[in-house]
């Protein structure tokens, strides 16, 4: 006999995931898929989604893929509702869809990766989120996950494109977190930090290595899954009284002395 109330699990419920097709979105769906959800897997390669819709479907669990590119508001105005119909239901978005643009603020390419990046990396959370709403509002555990970076919390030279994204990332989320706690629609974010996806592959193993045992409290770089742990729990029914909270998972890096 359980003896606690609350639910922990998010059979039955869907989800929305954006940057699906590969790394931390990749796991993130496949986790929430295992855990018995409805998962949206959505990215801008058709065949990379398909990938993975058969990846879960191959399991025995319930996925459906749609392409979307998430800095065209078109796109998402049309998407996300095909989304709520044809599972008949939205209950959680997690904002994952992510670029990396670096330049010094001198260079001849920044504004265009400036425009680029926070096309991606910012407005687009918030016209997803936008899109989903009026379909969250009818969840009785609606949540919203956003994706930032552990440069949300710090810095890296060159890196003010995307540094600056992310930091907005975590005022969306925080702001959003007051706007809609009264309508118990929870809001959270994710700082990851040195994870093995498609944006660290071309850091050599050794250089990986190096930097995680000096920089990390682990002495590793992390796994897609782990930071997908963090967004399921995120969206738990059972995580109704956590908003607006900004969890890194990053190893131990943002607690260590350089």
């Amino acid at each position: 006999m359980r003896l606690s109330k609350l639910s922990r699990s998010v059979a039955g419920r869907a989800v929305l995931v954006t940057g699906a097709a590969s790394g931390m979105g990749r796991a993130t769906a496949h986790l929430f898929a295992d855990e018995g959800a409805l998962v949206a897997v959505t990215d801008l390669d058709a065949g990379a989604v398909q990938k993975v819709v058969d990846e879960i479907t191959g399991a025995g669990n319930q996925a459906r893929g749609w392409v979307l590119d998430v800095g065209s508001d078109a796109a998402v105005a049309r998407v996300v509702p095909e989304i709520a119909q044809a599972f008949g239901r939205l209950d959680a978005v997690v904002n994952n869809a992510g670029i990396a643009r670096f330049s010094p603020i001198d260079g001849p390419d920044y504004p265009k990766l400036w425009d680029e990046s926070l096309s991606v990396l910012i407005t687009a959370h918030a016209r997803v989120i936008r899109a989903a709403l009026p379909f969250l509002r009818k969840s009785d555990a609606a949540r919203i996950v956003n994706i930032a970076s552990t440069e949300a919390l710090g810095a890296t030279k060159y890196g003010s494109p995307y540094t600056a994204a992310k930091h907005a990332v975590v005022g969306l989320t925080r702001s959003l977190a007051v706007e809609l706690g009264p309508e118990k629609i929870t809001v959270n974010c994710i700082c990851p930090g040195p994870i093995r996806t498609g944006m660290t592959q071309a850091i050599p193993d050794d250089q990986k290595a190096v930097f995680a045992k000096r920089r990390t409290a682990l002495l590793r770089y992390g796994e897609p899954e782990e930071v997908a742990h963090g967004t399921l729990n995120f969206c738990l029914p059972a995580s109704q009284y956590i908003t607006g909270a900004v969890l890194p998972v990053d190893g131990g890096l943002t607690i260590r002395n350089a």
